[in-house]
């Protein structure tokens, strides 16, 4: 069955359902496919496609999130190609789109995140599997806790840069219980100076294992000129959208009570 539906960025996209060789240019996108049951379509993924672990290697890799090889996708020969607003750039889905039919993504929220889940299922005729992996999903998430604290979630180093608003991170620091001052910034993901850090007050510093790999050893760094600031290391990919969100929620009210 052939249909035309609207994408997340209001694009109509020509799709076959159920399709049947897929390419995802999105890790989130590849893990929740996988979580679908949907690894026998999956055809192509980037390199920073890494989970589920172990079974995820068997896809071969067309490329990364910011450049992807056009030529082994068209020899792939997909059908359907599914790519995320903020991890894929608008040159690669004109790209891609000459190939195949390109659904765009996109998530800005913990509710896009279930939306992002239930239209997975839509695409692929997985419906049931993608409302059980929302509930699922939802029964684990920390729920609202309102703002007690003052913190900042930093992704990169040199220059330090910080998650911003209209993101799925800043929504899930905001609903277990943390004030993101940086969140009315008009980058979603700001460059941010010592001082910066220093003048908004936090009280608790979040540094990402990715993409910038933070480790216990730059802990100093950032004690040094925040010495009344409380800083944790997380695992980013703990704040990852999709299916993620089920294995995230233990996660999560750990790091809450460890605050």
């Amino acid at each position: 069955m052939t249909d035309i539906l609207t994408d997340h960025t209001g694009r109509p996209v020509n799709i076959s359902i159920p399709p049947k060789r897929i390419i995802t240019i999105c890790p989130a996108i590849t893990e929740t496919l996988f979580a679908l049951g949907l690894e026998n379509e999956i055809v192509g993924r980037t390199k920073f496609c890494i989970f589920p672990e172990g079974t995820v290697g068997n896809v071969p890799i067309v490329g990364g999130t910011k450049e992807v090889n056009v030529e082994k996708i068209r020899a792939l020969q997909p059908d359907l190609i599914l790519a995320e607003k903020e991890e894929n750039t608008l040159e690669i889905v004109q790209a891609l789109e000459k190939i195949a039919p390109v659904f765009v993504l996109e998530v800005q929220s913990i509710e896009d995140s279930y939306r992002f889940i239930k239209t997975l299922g839509t695409l692929t005729n997985k419906e049931s599997e993608a409302n059980l992996l929302v509930d699922s999903c939802k029964a684990v998430f920390p729920s609202s806790r309102g703002q007690v604290k003052n913190a900042a979630y930093v992704i990169w180093r040199k220059p330090y840069m910080v998650v911003g608003g209209t993101t799925y991170i800043n929504d899930v620091l905001h609903t277990i219980g943390l004030h993101n001052p940086f969140a009315k910034e008009r980058s979603r993901y700001p460059a941010v100076t010592k001082e910066e850090l220093v003048a908004a007050n936090l009280d608790v510093l979040l540094l990402a294992s990715e993409p910038f790999p933070y480790q216990e050893k730059h802990i100093a760094e950032f004690q040094a000129f925040l010495p009344n600031t409380k800083i944790i290391l997380v695992e980013g990919e703990m704040f990852w959208y999709g299916s993620r969100m089920e294995k995230a929620g233990a996660y999560l009210k750990e790091l809450v009570e460890s605050i």
